[in-house]
């Protein structure tokens, strides 16, 4: 049987930012995220910087990033 995969949100659930933390349900628009510091930073590192080196933001931290985490999943 094929496994069916739900996108949830399309950023990394490592990607944080303090607009986050006020929403009811995972971020779906760089809107989500971004408040009018635009500060970001990685749950995994707690930094700027992600766990795969490179610089955490909204537009970057998606599915195609070797450190990401999809909603839902635990790490």
């Amino acid at each position: 049987m094929a496994e069916t995969r739900i996108t949830v949100s399309p950023f990394c659930a490592c990607l944080k930012s303090k607009k986050i933390y006020f929403l009811e349900r995972p971020p779906q628009s760089e809107k989500d995220v971004l408040d009018g510091s635009a500060r970001v930073w990685c749950q995994k590192t707690m930094d700027a910087i992600g766990a795969d080196g490179e610089i955490v933001d909204p537009v970057d931290c998606r599915e195609r990033r070797s450190c990401f985490v999809p909603y839902g999943v635990i790490s």
